[in-house]
């Protein structure tokens, strides 16, 4: 018990001192997981798609190697950066254009940093998203891509309108889960210099040995953050789900069925029933 109370006191201790370094560290992470997620989204859309275009051998020669080409290029992107560690890309990527460059090609200053931060995470994130895009691509029953030929719409609109509304449903959990990753995962962009959440906690600790009250902040951070964007993240998916009841038709009265529509009643239509309801009372 005496050393849980110490933890609590060492915890407020630190997080009175140091809690606007600490805030300014957690709006550093959500900043780069939130840009590098859209951005990985936009790549992984992008390759995705061009997974996809079909091809036939009735196609000319150049139209299918450049297909091929672009099949086996996207193929090798996404085995490289799903195959690495995020660490390791930071480095190669941070240090390795520099080298391979002769310095024509640096990440130097804070906003050099922000770059290479965000470049390594949209790119790591991009790998990821191109084949759950191409798997919500091909999860489309093909009829409907039939069905949209059938009435004239090129490839194009079938997939813009017909194919990708329908596969964005589907792969919105995993773009959730992404981001969530990349809320976790910018920690190793300390590596090259990049103060996120994780990098503040590492000076803290530097600063006061604190070790684990300091881990303590980072843990609850953390999970703050998670559980905050899972909320808003199932409360998108419950948007875009839609209505439970399908029946439509039942609300719109020019769809009703035969003999359920209602006409205002005429002054000679109502005269004529008050006519037959006397003539009945006399009989």
């Amino acid at each position: 018990m005496e050393k849980l109370l110490q933890l609590f006191a060492d915890v407020a201790s630190l997080w009175g001192k140091y809690s606007a370094t600490y805030i300014s560290g957690m709006g550093k992470t959500l900043i780069l997981a939130v840009t590098a997620t859209l951005i990985g989204c936009l790549i992984g859309f992008v390759c995705g798609i061009l997974q996809t275009i079909p091809y036939t051998k009735t196609d000319s020669v150049v139209k299918r190697f450049f297909l091929k080409l672009i099949r086996i290029v996207v193929r090798l992107y996404v085995e490289v950066f799903r195959g690495t560690p995020m660490v390791l890309q930071a480095v190669f990527i941070f240090y390795g254009l520099p080298y391979f460059t002769d310095n024509a090609v640096q990440f130097s200053g804070t906003a050099g940093i922000w770059l290479a931060a965000i470049l390594v995470v949209s790119i790591n994130t991009g790998a990821y998203m191109a084949e759950s895009v191409r798997g919500g691509i091909i999860s489309i029953d093909p009829g409907q891509t039939e069905g949209a030929k059938a009435i004239g719409m090129t490839h194009f609109q079938t997939m813009t309108s017909v194919v990708l509304p329908q596969a964005l449903r589907n792969i919105m959990p995993q773009i959730g889960n992404n981001f969530i990753i990349n809320v976790k995962d910018t920690s190793v962009m300390f590596i090259i210099g990049f103060t996120e959440f994780f990098a503040t906690h590492r000076s803290v600790v530097g600063a006061t040995f604190k070790y684990f009250p300091s881990a303590t902040i980072e843990m609850v951070g953390y999970l703050t953050m998670t559980l905050i964007a899972s909320f808003l993240l199932r409360w998108v998916e419950s948007r875009m789900d839609g209505a439970d009841s399908y029946e439509l038709v039942q609300a719109d009265a020019l769809t009703m069925t035969a003999g359920t529509y209602h006409y205002p009643k005429r002054p000679e239509d109502v005269a004529e029933r008050n006519l037959e309801r006397k003539g009945g009372e006399h009989r």
